[in-house]
């Protein structure tokens, strides 16, 4: 944990830039996924040990299924893969892992990875990562409204309507951050993040570090959290 600092208990990243570190580079896209998901290890573990409880990380989106196919049946495959394999992590490091977003849009194979893995880790008491996985934060609110219709709802709360959402048991981000320059949340947690702190980076996700981490957690814990109130 930061000392002496505010440290937001939930963040929400917006990972973005793989295909255009890739390119710099001249390697294909799908370098710039696996170098991803490289860094996404290390900055969970950097979370945790600065005192983040619940890391959000926008892993694939409603919209992505527009790129190309090829890149999509990769992205779907690096999915399937990390989760099958990489359970040794979340045990040595207590990581329960949950999942945000439209899983009935997705493979089987992504479905039962999803699944295998938030059975496994469903005791785990160390950080929580949500993985927006086929997520979009509209597709979200109206998949919630559809259930509200179905159970004959006339009349809901703001805490009712929450409790049909992806993740109803994570609290809200305090802290949402988004990689490779661009400042919008693009789809991303749109209910939940209303009264989130936003952080914008320069860098592309795979030239992210710890480091990176910290500077954004140093820029949340200088600011003023209203709510609309006054000082």
């Amino acid at each position: 944990m930061v000392a002496g600092k505010a440290v937001p208990a939930h963040a929400g990243i917006i990972m973005d830039g793989n295909g255009r570190w890739a390119k710099a580079r001249g390697l294909p896209r799908t370098e710039g996924h696996r170098e991803g998901l490289r860094v996404a290890k290390r900055i969970i573990r950097a979370a945790e040990d600065l005192g983040i409880r619940y890391l959000s990380l926008y892993t694939f989106s409603t919209e992505n299924w527009k790129r190309a196919a090829e890149e999509v049946s990769f992205l779907m495959s690096l999915i399937t893969r990390h989760l099958r394999s990489e359970f040794d992590f979340y045990r040595d490091n207590h990581i329960r892992i949950v999942h945000s977003g439209d899983a009935a849009g997705l493979p089987e194979d992504v479905r039962e990875a999803i699944r295998s893995v938030m059975a496994d880790t469903s005791g785990y008491d160390g950080i929580t990562v949500n993985l927006a996985i086929n997520y979009g934060g509209r597709d979200e609110i109206v998949r919630a409204a559809r259930k509200l219709l179905r159970g004959g709802a006339v009349d809901v709360s703001e805490d009712g309507f929450r409790a049909f959402l992806d993740a109803p048991d994570l609290p809200d981000p305090d802290l949402v951050i988004r990689t490779g320059g661009d400042m919008r949340l693009s789809n991303f947690l749109l209910w939940e993040s209303a009264y989130a702190e936003l952080y914008y980076s320069e860098k592309l996700w795979p030239d992210w570090s710890e480091g990176d981490l910290i500077k954004a957690v140093d820029s949340y814990s200088c600011r003023e959290r209203r709510y609309g109130g006054t000082p």
